[in-house]
């Protein structure tokens, strides 16, 4: 792959990781923002039906390749080969996004080794999304040696949590220790205050809403309250996540059924949610043909995961004195329109209208799409352009 032009602006390749699956996008600097070059996904890593997706910015798809994908390392190598083909220089920088970096990781950084080490020890606050996280980092640093690597965490957005939203109900020594509500989500947050701008009003909801699902309240644009806590298993139902739970259920699984740790990490974020409703499905329209077709458990999934949310939003609506605007996001929130109307039935006493299908601003409840990559290589622009100093304190 070639060197980096020397008058062209720097480029940035942003890689999002998920269990299975990874996205990425490829962005130069225009017009005072981040001007997206190339994007695209591998799905399905790992299993039989993978795939590698990628796509110019009009949506015209320029790789679409089957059955091709082992591994993350195998994804990236042929995600290096295809910008190499597309004549795309080495990128002058690798952002990743990382879902927890513990409590001594509360902002986006330069991937430096003590970054990487406080990310191990810090494995404990998210056993299931950071060493996959590590292992994506360790592969992308070997394949793309010549670029500087950012770390962006979706926690930092949390950052600005009062003690009574920070804190648990717990000795304080605990919250010494770092078990204190994080929140997630933040990189989609941040996003959303980004699109808005100016058009953004002092008290706002948003709801990140997918596999995983979370809200935020708002206030000046600063985050005041999250639904989740210390790991992304907190908050309302989830695809396959139980969302809260009263902590005697948690006893009794120990007690009666015997189930340790392990078993219980299992139970929570891969049995649960949407899927403990719903007999093992969890994907949310297969759910609304199957209740639309008289599913009885299938209907509880999705009033329940409404319901949940709507009370969060409602909470939300008393801690700030009232909701000026309420924003959907993430795969379920931009995609269902019924979700949304199941949720916001019973909000319209807050004075909550929705815009019309072309997105008028006119409505105070909204879906927007998330542009968390784009979030991510604009803070890892401005990574770039500072010191070493600044970028450890960033």
């Amino acid at each position: 792959m070639s060197t980096q032009g020397a008058t062209s602006p720097p480029t940035i390749l942003v890689l999002n990781s998920g269990s299975s699956s990874l996205k990425f996008g490829l962005f130069t600097h225009a017009a005072a923002d981040e001007a997206l070059l190339l994007e695209g996904s591998a799905q399905g890593i790992g299993r039989s039906d993978g795939s590698l997706r990628i796509a110019s910015p009009d949506g015209r798809v320029l790789v679409q390749q089957e059955h091709v994908l082992q591994s993350q390392t195998d994804a990236l190598q042929k995600l290096c080969a295809i910008l190499a083909q597309q004549h795309h220089a080495q990128p002058a920088a690798v952002g990743h996004r990382v879902v927890h970096g513990g409590p001594h990781l509360r902002a986006h950084r330069r991937l430096t080794p003590d970054v990487r080490r406080r990310l191990q020890e810090a494995v404990h606050f998210a056993p299931l999304h950071i060493p996959p996280a590590l292992a994506l980092i360790d592969e992308a640093q070997k394949i793309f040696g010549g670029a500087q690597h950012f770390a962006c965490f979706d926690t930092a957005f949390h950052a600005t949590l009062p003690p009574r939203a920070a804190q648990l109900a717990l000795p304080r020594r605990y919250a010494d220790a770092g078990v204190i509500r994080y929140g997630f989500h933040g990189l989609s947050y941040e996003s959303l205050v980004t699109q808005l701008g100016a058009n953004l009003p002092p008290r706002a909801v948003f709801a990140h809403l997918g596999n995983g699902s979370s809200v935020c309240a708002l206030r000046d644009g600063r985050s005041v309250d999250t639904s989740m806590g210390m790991t992304p298993t907190g908050g309302v139902p989830m695809g396959t996540r139980s969302g809260d739970l009263d902590p005697g259920v948690l006893l009794y699984l120990m007690r009666v059924e015997g189930l340790d740790a392990d078993a219980l990490e299992t139970l929570l974020n891969r049995h649960s949610g949407l899927a403990g409703y719903a007999d093992g499905e969890s994907d949310m329209q297969v759910l609304e043909q199957r209740a639309a077709a008289g599913d009885a458990n299938a209907s509880l999934a999705l009033d329940a995961f409404a319901t949940a949310v709507r009370k969060t939003i409602g909470a939300y609506a008393a801690l700030l004195g009232g909701i000026d605007l309420l924003v959907f996001t993430g795969g379920i929130g931009e995609h269902s329109a019924e979700i949304r109307q199941r949720i916001c039935e019973g909000l319209s006493f807050l004075g909550l209208v929705e815009g019309d299908a072309e997105g008028d601003a006119a409505g105070n409840v909204r879906a927007l799409h998330t542009e968390e990559e784009k979030q991510i290589a604009r803070h890892c622009r401005a990574l770039l352009q500072c010191d070493d100093v600044q970028c450890d304190d960033a």
